[in-house]
């Protein structure tokens, strides 16, 4: 009857246009007033210290550094590089963008930031080149949610607060993973591009290459500073992230020259429209999370699941499908912050590693965001490339397969993911 009650209060709250944020805070307030202890200054208390979270600091300041990023030209920059290296052989141009993917992931952490980068950038070319314009924006739209997977991850950050993991560990462990859902991606590109009749650009030469390189060098220098700083313990994700913000706006400003200081308010202002959004939901969230400890749902979940506490791998996969389902109908942050305090208790429970889980559940969450009917981030591409939302579903599809079947390999074989965890965690 309590999950009832919880589940039924946040879906109908939803269902009537409430924004997550707030149904959250009702489904916590009807959880409140079941079990018999509604108090309006305990839900004020809760919902302030949902957000007083120093980790939770990484996410302004790494939204402010995508904003710069995509403003000051090293988005750009970094395509250039891609074209150069790889966009001469046949169906180049695809190629180009999962290498600007998985290179502007390093730099965001945001799937919306890079898709909406990498459509802007790329589509268009893509299209005068003769791709098909629906499966050129599907594969845009997918090669953009390797952001939250590959470090920094804006995902990655809120996962670890809510169920107390490392976020260091967490940012290390995705960068294998990250890599191979490019790689399921150019799997994917290359059997669907030999039905396409497309010239090749021409070939590059060794010249043009180091030139286009010497002019991404400083874009390419922010990842190897982050994940080197983390791996030895120079900073922290929090600081981390201030210093993938700073370092963005001296090259853009002092660097490359593109941004302007006039430019710098209306950036900051975006920034913090969408850090607003964030927090504000992570608050709310606490709020429910709080109450799911206290009216002890994780128990009783944990009993429904206990004939597959035995084995790992078939409990994962459940799990796995459990958020596919949820990531059709809510976005990334509010998924990780709704199940999170249900699923961490059994995942324990099962003695799954919890960085493992927190790769797979957050590369989950990454590909709800190109599932239809929601998709926040195929509604992105589509704004941007000026396409339907029905033509980038389309597209979409045989690339968000790839993608979910590289992520069950990943149950089958947890290894994947744990043995290079453990070599980048040292």
């Amino acid at each position: 009857m309590t999950i009832l009650i919880f589940v039924g209060a946040l879906l109908a709250a939803m269902a009537i246009g409430v924004p997550i944020s707030y149904a959250l805070l009702a489904s916590g307030a009807a959880l409140m007033w079941h079990l018999d202890m509604f108090d309006a200054q305990i839900l004020a208390q809760n919902l302030l210290e949902g957000a007083n979270s120093f980790p939770l600091l990484a996410v302004p300041f790494f939204m402010l550094a995508g904003e710069i990023m995509n403003a000051g030209g090293l988005s750009r920059r970094i395509v250039q590089f891609a074209m150069t290296m790889v966009g001469h052989v046949r169906g180049g141009l695809g190629y180009v963008s999962i290498a600007a993917a998985i290179m502007m992931a390093a730099l965001s952490g945001s799937a919306v930031a890079d898709a909406a980068a990498l459509a802007a950038l790329l589509l268009p070319m893509m299209v005068a080149a003769g791709h098909d314009k629906a499966r050129s924006a599907g594969l845009l739209s997918a090669a953009s949610i390797i952001a939250p997977v590959i470090p920094p991850s804006i995902g990655f950050v809120i996962f670890g607060v809510a169920a107390n993991v490392s976020i260091s560990k967490l940012f290390l462990a995705g960068i294998v993973p990250g890599v191979l859902l490019g790689a399921a991606l150019c799997v994917t590109w290359w059997i669907l591009s030999r039905r396409e009749n497309v010239q090749p650009q021409p070939r590059r030469t060794k010249g043009e290459i180091f030139l286009a390189f010497k002019d991404a060098l400083f874009a390419l220098g922010l990842p190897v500073i982050v994940i080197v700083g983390l791996k030895f313990g120079v900073f922290t994700p929090t600081e981390a992230a201030v210093v993938a913000a700073v370092y963005a706006l001296v090259v853009s400003v002092c660097v490359y020259g593109e941004l302007k200081l006039n430019q710098l308010f209306g950036l900051f202002l975006a920034a913090a429209k969408t850090t607003a959004v964030v927090m504000f939901l992570v608050a709310g969230a606490m709020v429910s999370a709080w109450l799911i400890t206290v009216a002890q749902l994780p128990d009783q979940v944990v009993a429904l699941l206990q004939p597959l506490l035995d084995n790992p791998r078939v409990l994962m996969a459940a799990i796995m499908l459990l958020v596919m389902v949820v990531g059709t109908a809510l976005d990334m942050t509010p998924t990780i912050l709704i199940l999170t305090p249900v699923l961490m208790p059994i995942v324990k429970a099962a003695g799954i590693d919890p960085v493992y889980f927190g790769v797979l559940f957050i590369m989950n969450n990454a590909i709800g965001l190109i599932t239809p009917p929601v998709g926040v981030v195929l509604n992105t591409v589509a704004g941007v490339g000026k396409i339907s939302m029905d033509q980038v579903t389309k597209g979409v599809w045989p690339f968000m397969i790839a993608q979910f079947i590289l992520m069950f390999l990943m149950v089958l074989f947890p290894a994947i993911v744990i043995v290079p965890a453990r070599w980048f965690g040292g």
